[in-house]
């Protein structure tokens, strides 16, 4: 599903290659520290994290894009909930693969290919009205006058029907992109048809579970904070998060009284010792619930360019957020929060300093200061499906390096495989991740390192002859695997 193989694809996969070439190859060689700063994925939402299991309830669909026509399996994915749980999910990008067995980590719709979609709505009306949470198929098939379906048939149907509202045509002139999407059985089409004319807008669903802020800076005192928790279930656990628990520390409630559960709306605080002058600590919030209708999930590390996913059905699973605190009784403190921008086309950093002098620093080659006692936000441009590796360093070479892929579009522009299956990591040609901003920055800074301080940041080593040469016969061998059967059932 979500990958079919086209010409027209193939092609524009040559040349995001290239592109990514060119880019690759501008990063100047720099000598390497001692040590490497490990890459931060961009902070998220928090809720569940799965691996996808693949795609388990589907029929076809075919797909009628620039002149050409391509078969696909349409239908319900699966994924398996870390500590617990299982999700049921539909795509939201028929021209992009998935990759066999990713990492996916709940999201807001912000942050995928639905962020400037005004039928987003539509799509969560689908959900709560088709398979699988309506599961009585005859009363489905009633209403949509499809005949008689099938999990299989009310799957495709389903999933043709959204991807319509993702990638394809729409029921009203202006409205929709240059695909056309069919389902292959004619009572999933049927239902695509009914579900297409009857979708009505809806508010995005809200978080399964979130701690917030993510990151923050305080002054010394006995209650760093507050953080508050929004959950949708009915009680959630809190401890310090293991690894980075602080002696003698406690986590408290607004009266200041020790809290191991908590439930929607709590404030949180960190009460530590007051002869711990400066340090770090973070804390968990766990909960079990069933994660809302209509969440949307994305790839994360490695699998960030895995094709984008809806949700259409949880069980019942384990859910997490966690929060960070710094402080110091003087200089500059700093916390950095980094989050994917659709709207803003890159990687936004919004860097808060809580201390008494200004906290320098160097953001993708670039010098920045922020007062203070005030907070201050930074975009960094990246493009879309470009792998990035952004580098940003604080006193003494202290950095972090923040890693990931934008994926904001439904049109794909990393490369496919030859059957347009799930594009292994491993089997599939791969962008070249681009270092934005040049050099690992060890500005000098008048105080304070980084909130979740690293080593020194080892910047790419970009052999320009080689890089042209290895990527440009990956290009090349991209457009030789053309799929010359257009008539082939693709799943991914």
């Amino acid at each position: 599903m979500g990958g079919h193989v086209a010409a027209r694809a193939v092609r524009r996969s040559a040349a995001a290659l290239f592109a990514a070439v060119l880019l690759t190859a501008g990063v100047t060689a720099t000598a390497a520290p001692a040590a490497a700063a490990t890459g931060d994925e961009p902070s998220r939402q928090s809720g569940a994290t799965a691996t996808l299991e693949g795609l388990k309830t589907y029929g076809q669909a075919v797909v009628h894009e620039d002149g050409e026509k391509l078969t696909t399996g349409a239908g319900l994915f699966e994924m398996a909930v870390d500590g617990g749980g299982r999700l049921q999910t539909y795509g939201l990008d028929v021209d992009n693969p998935t990759q066999q067995h990713a990492r996916y980590g709940e999201t807001d719709w912000g942050r995928t290919s639905l962020y400037d979609n005004p039928r987003a709505g539509k799509i969560l009306w689908i959900l709560r009205h088709s398979y699988p949470q309506v599961d009585d198929l005859r009363a489905l098939a009633k209403s949509s006058r499809a005949g008689k379906l099938s999990p299989q048939t009310a799957a495709a149907g389903t999933q043709v029907a959204i991807w319509r509202f993702t990638d394809g045509r729409a029921e009203g002139p202006g409205e929709g992109g240059g695909v056309s999407i069919d389902a292959v059985d004619p009572a999933a089409e049927k239902l695509a048809d009914h579900l297409e004319r009857s979708a009505r807008r809806m508010a995005e669903p809200k978080p399964s579970l979130t701690l917030g802020p993510g990151t923050l800076s305080r002054r010394s005192g006995s209650r760093l904070g507050p953080f508050t928790v929004r959950t949708g279930a009915p009680d959630a656990a809190v401890s310090q998060t293991p690894g980075s628990a602080v002696p003698g520390a406690r986590i408290v409630g607004r009266d200041g009284k020790p809290v191991t559960s908590v439930r929607d709306g709590a404030q949180l605080y960190l009460d530590v010792p007051e002869e711990r002058r400066s340090g770090e600590g973070s804390m968990t919030v766990q909960a079990a619930t069933k994660v809302p209708v209509g969440r949307a999930f994305t790839g994360v590390g490695g699998h960030a360019a895995s094709q984008a996913q809806i949700l259409a059905g949880s069980s019942r699973s384990m859910v997490s957020a966690s929060a960070a605190v710094k402080w110091s009784k003087s200089g500059a403190i700093p916390a950095v929060k980094a989050e994917e921008s659709c709207a803003r086309e890159g990687v936004t950093f919004t860097v808060a300093n809580a201390g008494d002098r200004p906290f320098r620093f160097r953001l993708a080659g670039l010098e920045h200061a922020v007062g203070e006692a005030s907070s201050r936000t930074f975009t960094v441009p990246v493009g879309e499906d470009q792998a990035y590796r952004i580098p940003l360093a604080g006193r003494h070479g202290a950095a972090r390096s923040f890693t990931g892929v934008l994926d904001c579009a439904t049109k794909s522009s990393v490369p496919v495989t030859a059957t347009g299956t799930n594009a292994d990591a491993e089997g599939a040609p791969q962008l070249r991740t681009a270092t934005v901003g040049g050099g690992s920055g060890s500005g000098k800074s008048d105080g304070g390192d980084l909130a979740e301080t690293g080593t020194n940041s080892t910047e790419l080593i970009a052999g320009t002859a080689v890089g042209l040469v290895a990527l440009g016969a990956m290009a090349v061998l991209a457009v030789r695997r053309k799929n010359p059967d257009d008539g082939g059932v693709h799943q991914a």
